[in-house]
C-alpha cells in the first residue's frame, strides 16, 4: 500500500480530470451538442459516481497534505470498493460483450478515440488502480458485498420501468422497431425471458467480486 500523500495527491488530480473530461466529451459538451440522452446509460451513470469519488478523495488528500497529517491516504475505503466494482462491471461488459458487437456490425465505429477510451476503460481502471494502491486493508464490512448491488440494481429498474411506460433510446435500423432498454442483454422486446439469465449472471458477478473484495481485504496486511 503506497502511504504517500504527495503521490496519492497527483494521482488523484489526474484521475478527476480524465474522469471528468472523457464524461464532458462522451456527453457532447466540448461540441457544443450536448448528448442527453447518452445520461440514461448506465456506462455514463456508472462515470458519475467515479466523478464523485475522485472528487472526495482529491479533497480528502488536499485536506490531509495542507494540515501535514501522516499515515495511510485510502481514505472512504468502503465506499471506494463499491464503487470501483460498480464501474469495471462498465469496463468489462463494454470490451467482452458490447465492442466486439459493435466492431462488427457498424462499419465506422471506432474504440480508439478518447471519450470512449476514457468512460469504458481508463475511467474503471484508475478507480481499480487507486483501490489497489491506497486503500487500507482490514476497512470492509461484509454487509459492503451486498451494497455493491444496490446502484446497478436501481439502474436496472429504473431503466426497466422507463421502458416499459415506452421511453425509446432510438430506432433500430435492422427491424425498425424501436429500442425500450438500454442494453441487448435485458432487452425484453427481443430476447425476452433470456433476459432473465443475463441479470442473474451480473448479479452473481457483483456477488462473487464483492466476496472476492472482502476476502482479499481481509488477508491483507497494512
Amino acid at each position: 500500500m503506497v502511504k504517500s500523500i504527495r503521490f496519492a495527491f497527483a494521482f488523484r488530480c489526474v484521475a478527476l480530470i480524465i474522469a471528468t473530461a472523457g464524461f464532458l466529451d462522451m456527453l457532447g459538451v466540448f461540441f457544443g451538442e450536448p448528448r442527453l440522452g447518452t445520461l440514461a446509460y448506465y456506462t455514463m451513470q456508472s462515470n458519475i459516481l467515479a466523478i464523485v469519488l475522485f472528487f472526495m478523495l482529491t479533497i480528502r488528500t488536499a485536506t490531509a497534505l495542507r494540515d501535514g497529517k501522516g499515515g495511510g491516504v485510502g481514505f472512504f475505503p468502503r465506499f471506494g470498493m463499491v464503487c470501483t466494482i460498480d464501474i469495471m462491471l462498465t469496463f468489462i461488459v463494454y470490451w467482452a460483450l458490447l465492442a466486439p458487437m459493435l466492431f462488427t456490425m457498424i462499419e465506422e465505429y471506432s474504440l480508439w478515440t478518447f471519450d470512449n477510451l476514457a468512460v469504458h476503460g481508463i475511467t474503471p481502471l484508475l478507480c481499480l488502480l487507486d483501490y489497489v494502491l491506497f486503500t487500507r486493508p482490514r476497512h470492509l464490512k461484509y454487509r459492503d458485498v451486498y451494497y455493491v448491488c444496490i446502484f446497478p440494481m436501481l439502474y436496472l429498474v429504473g431503466t426497466t420501468l422507463a421502458g416499459l411506460l415506452g421511453y425509446v433510446y432510438y430506432v433500430s435500423a435492422a427491424d425498425g422497431m424501436p429500442v425500450r432498454f438500454p442494453y441487448f442483454f435485458y432487452d425484453f422486446d427481443r430476447i425476452g425471458t433470456a433476459s432473465a439469465a443475463y441479470i442473474g449472471a451480473m448479479i452473481v458477478f457483483f456477488l462473487l467480486v464483492g466476496h472476492l473484495f472482502y476476502f482479499v481485504d481481509r488477508k491483507r496486511r497494512a
